[in-house]
């Protein structure tokens, strides 16, 4: 086991792996931005170092000043978390060849599935469906309109090397072709600095379902079922839960299946995650691989009993998955609200500000992952995001009980979050009967 880890991040993730360090006897070492030199993070770090000034491409992106800082401070390995540099290969690959460990899979594994046009190809190979599409990025728009004239409309267009649910747009017809070429390009630009796009047929109000692997340097992966997560907003997930209430036990073998197939050809290392669409007759098509720890992880954790980013470290470090598959069962029902820095009311703006006061809700079957305190100010500077509430019920009618009790507990005062609107979610019938879909909330299905 590693004696040091740098935690690569911020925020309520960088929180969430320091904890899971203590828990292995690890010394946890954070790295902060200049205007991060308060956040909770730094302060309850083992050890903190300074990496830059607030922007992230001078901080959290800065690969060579977070590696030196590792180094400096006698790392052994580096996490990630989510964001900023988790999913960069490059970074992965500079991080071992600096005589540090990446806990994460392999930046060969990080590149192939990242982009999203060789994970298609990848999937295909495995056996797992996809939906029709490009078999890689259109070359420029005229190719575009002949590709889409191919698949048939709607059509979606996707960075190719993106994720977040960014570089996406969808074409109903050629005459909105144009335009969402030139969107998502630009956004994908803008945001991973590529701007390549591939496309695929849009399958109509999907459900949108990913399944939690681990896997070993020894070839074992095993599957920790799936996540719900068709709450979304302009592709953003605002609420997800384990299990899904859509999945039927025949599905969830068949697409449990299909993950660890890919994942075992890929060689995967440490914990990932396998989206799919799904559609109304449960056929499902491969989405996308997330090569790092998701936002949505603690709902699985609830659920399967199983520290996450404890079993990451543990993996990274060369140590054998301790259980089999055979011993990973569901049990009850977990349900996540990120708790977001935004007001609905105007059109989810982020609020960054100072949190005068806050009450964070507790009792049976509720958690709260955050790094908010009182009087912390929230930047400006990264995402909105300042917590996830998480609750657990013997069933789902009691989880969503509990969340709603712990929405009505919870106060932040001097910045707006989006819980009520959540509440509102939380209390419709589409909600309650489990019908819903990826565009339910732009339908105004919780209205």
């Amino acid at each position: 086991m590693f004696q040091k880890v740098l935690i690569a991040n911020r925020g309520e993730i960088a929180v969430r792996i320091i904890q899971a360090c203590r828990d292995l006897g690890v010394i946890a070492v954070a790295v902060y931005s200049e205007t991060d030199r308060e956040a909770l993070h730094a302060q309850i770090a083992d050890e903190a170092v300074c990496i830059g000034p607030a922007r992230a491409s001078d901080s959290y992106l800065n690969m060579e000043n977070i590696i030196s800082a590792a180094l400096a401070s006698g790392c052994q390995a580096i996490h990630p978390g989510f964001g900023f540099l988790s999913e960069n290969p490059d970074f992965a690959e500079r991080t071992t060849q600096a005589g540090l460990a990446f806990i994460g899979p392999t930046s060969a594994t990080i590149r192939l599935m990242g982009d999203k046009s060789e994970a298609k190809r990848t999937a295909i190979a495995a056996g797992v469906p996809v939906a029709l599409g490009t078999d890689g990025p259109v070359r420029d728009f005229d190719e575009a309109i002949e590709q889409a004239a191919r698949i048939g409309y709607p059509v979606m267009l996707k960075a190719a090397s993106g994720g977040g649910g960014k570089g996406i747009r969808f074409a109903r017809s050629v005459k909105e072709l144009k335009s969402a070429y030139d969107g998502a390009a630009a956004e994908a630009i803008a945001n991973f600095g590529d701007g390549r796009l591939y496309m695929e047929k849009y399958i109509e109000n999907p459900r949108h379902i990913e399944v939690q692997v681990l896997g070993d340097n020894y070839g074992n992966v095993v599957h920790l079922f799936e996540r719900e997560c068709s709450i979304q907003r302009r592709h953003q997930k605002l609420i997800e839960e384990a299990p899904s209430a859509f999945v039927t036990p025949a599905l969830r073998e068949r697409m449990t299946k299909a993950a660890v197939e890919l994942a075992k050809r890929v060689g995967y290392r440490g914990a990932g995650t396998i989206e799919f669409l799904v559609d109304q007759e449960r056929n499902f098509y491969f989405c996308e691989m997330n090569t790092r720890i998701q936002v949505e992880h603690p709902v699985t954790e609830q659920v399967t009993g199983v520290d996450l980013v404890c079993e990451q470290i543990k993996l990274a470090a060369g140590e054998p998955l301790s259980f089999g598959q055979d011993e990973l069962a569901l049990r009850g029902h977990a349900i996540e609200c990120r708790i977001n820095a935004e007001d609905p009311s105007r059109d989810f703006a982020p609020c960054p500000g100072k949190l005068v006061s806050l009450h964070l809700p507790g009792g049976p079957g509720v958690r709260i992952d955050t790094a908010a305190y009182q009087g912390y100010t929230i930047p400006p500077f990264y995402d909105s995001m300042i917590g996830k509430l998480i609750v657990y019920g013997a069933d789902r009618q009691q989880a969503i009980a509990r969340m709603r009790r712990a929405l009505a507990e919870m106060l932040f005062e001097g910045v707006v979050t989006g819980a009520d609107y959540q509440m509102r979610i939380l209390r419709s019938k589409a909600f309650e009967q489990a019908d819903f879909h990826v565009n339910s909330i732009a339908q105004g299905a919780f209205d």
